[in-house]
């Protein structure tokens, strides 16, 4: 798990300074190179194979490409082995690079992991990037100038060149969504490369679609060895690794077929779920972690995070997973999260039984059961969800794929910057892709009861995990807002028309732009 810039050398007086911003995504090793008309920088959280042979940015044995990579490769062994790669490394880097030089954008079809990467051809200058399928990995790419610039984290292309202008579509996907969607950010002519995507010399291409339409449902026998055997992959590091434990059904699985020695949540004094991750730790003999927030070091850790990322914040539990992650690092470098089951096992109850009894899409009743603020904007709303009914022939098919490839992207985002800011890498065994692709589509009743959820999950493990963890609704990752120094009860607007104001006088320093979007005025 790393953080990586791309640049034209026209940037390199700032370069190193714009690397530095990232320093929290890889305090172990930095390294820079500046080969024909660019610039490349990495800094590395080691993981896989701690010699400094596998420092980047790397060059193959011919010297004709370089790469920049963030991520995990999880069978990168498998594939050295398939390919008859020759390594000087056992580090997943050199198995990346040397499978591009041999593949070619092919390569991806092969890969399982969470990546994000640039490779330079150093003879030519073509410049070759790609994301993993689901997004789990960040990839920015920055056009504000002829040549595209790339990098992990938005602040660092900022730090290149200071000068931005506010993006309106980006900034109204956060105010009604809460985050950004497709390619967009915050910033004109700063985004997003897409999940599933790579960019070839200018082209954008997708390589991987999520598979449309109805399929039958697995067996359980088949969703348990696809989990274990995701959970197993994941648990490959070269250094300590724990699991996020937060007293639900998803974490609680993890954790369990993960064995880790160290579990970790977090909450308030007087706001938690400790007692049942406690209950699940002491069943499976393992030691428990329970990080307890502030109101107060919930704002001042929310500023912090807002200006070190240069962006808004997407829900308040992101601040909590950072403090969690704080404390996660003194013992783990490496952690287990549960993102993806309610997305793949129907966990929000609500929607998809909604979504399930409607024949027709109604954006009004979505919005009513998605959203949150007091927020109208029926146009981006219909711009966001639209493209994902599209591509099925049920309003549930449409809505399922919202949450599998839209809302999930916005929690990977998430997980990622409040992880990486404490210099953990946190992995998703929930969010394999092969995981994925066998529940696209498959029936709901599989999925959901008349009185219940995750059917299959609690059907599997029901044997091994506690029986109160199984029967308890679900409790979301609640955070009492109310609470907060920020929040101001004679003001209009619920609570979380607040965060969302909180968010953004952060970002920009005053009121005016928050305001403006609520208005529907130009942005100055």
């Amino acid at each position: 798990m790393c953080g990586f810039l791309f640049s034209a050398k026209r940037d390199e007086a700032n370069f190193s300074r714009a690397l530095e911003v990232m320093h929290h995504r890889g305090p172990d090793a930095s390294g820079e190179m500046h080969q024909g008309g660019y610039v490349l920088g990495h800094r590395r959280l080691i993981v896989v194979d701690l010699d400094a042979r596998s420092n980047q940015p790397f060059y193959s044995p011919d010297g004709k490409l370089a790469i920049v990579y963030n991520g995990e490769i999880y069978n990168h062994k498998e594939l050295a082995r398939k390919h008859h790669l020759d390594l000087h490394t056992t580090s997943d880097t050199e198995v990346l690079l040397l499978l591009y030089q041999k593949l070619g954008a092919a390569c991806l079809q092969e890969l399982n992991g969470m990546f994000a990467f640039v490779v330079l051809h150093t003879d030519s200058g073509k410049v070759f990037a790609a994301r993993d399928r689901l997004g789990i990995k960040p990839l920015h790419i920055d056009r504000r100038r002829e040549q595209p610039a790339f990098a992990s984290e938005v602040a660092s292309l900022l730090e290149l060149d200071g000068h931005y202008e506010w993006d309106v579509e980006g900034l109204r996907q956060y105010i009604k969504l809460r985050t950004c969607f497709g390619s967009n950010t915050v910033y004109q002519n700063i985004e997003q490369l897409p999940a599933g995507c790579y960019y070839d010399d200018g082209r954008i291409i997708r390589y991987w679609q999520m598979p449309e339409g109805d399929q039958e449902a697995p067996g359980d026998e088949e969703v348990d060895a696809l989990l274990r055997d995701a959970v197993k992959l994941r648990c490959m590091a070269d250094v300590p690794l724990g699991s996020y434990l937060s007293g639900g059904l998803d974490s609680t699985i993890i954790a369990r077929l993960a064995g880790a020695d160290h579990v970790w949540s977090v909450g308030f004094e007087d706001h938690n779920e400790f007692s049942y991750a406690q209950l699940a730790a002491d069943q499976f003999g393992m030691q428990h972690h329970a990080c307890v927030a502030t109101p107060e070091s919930f704002q001042q850790t929310a500023k912090k995070m807002i200006q070190q990322r240069r962006e808004p914040l997407s829900v308040p539990n992101e601040v909590l997973i950072y403090l969690m992650s704080q404390q996660v690092k003194t013992k783990n470098t490496v952690v287990l999260s549960g993102e993806g089951a309610d997305e793949l096992f129907f966990g929000y109850d609500r929607i998809f039984r909604w979504a399930h009894d409607q024949s027709e899409f109604s954006l009004r009743e979505f919005d009513r059961h998605y959203s949150y603020g007091s927020h109208r904007d029926d146009e981006i709303l219909d711009a966001v969800i639209s493209p994902y009914l599209s591509m099925e022939g049920s309003v549930l098919g449409g809505v399922a794929r919202f949450f599998q490839l839209g809302h999930l992207h916005g929690l990977l985002r998430r997980l990622d910057f409040s992880t990486m800011l404490a210099s953990v890498e946190a992995r998703v065994p929930f969010v394999d892709h092969r995981l994925v692709e066998r529940m696209a589509g498959v029936p709901f009743d599989y999925r959901m009861g008349r009185d219940d959820v995750k059917l299959p999950l609690k059907r599997i493990y029901r044997s091994v995990i506690p029986h109160e963890i199984i029967e308890r609704p679900k409790v979301g990752f609640p955070v009492p807002l109310k609470n907060m120094p920020f929040y101001d009860p004679s003001q209009t607007g619920g609570v979380m028309d607040q965060w969302l104001k909180f968010n953004l006088r952060i970002l920009s320093g005053c009121d005016d732009l928050y305001l403006s979007l609520k208005n529907n005025l130009p942005l100055t």
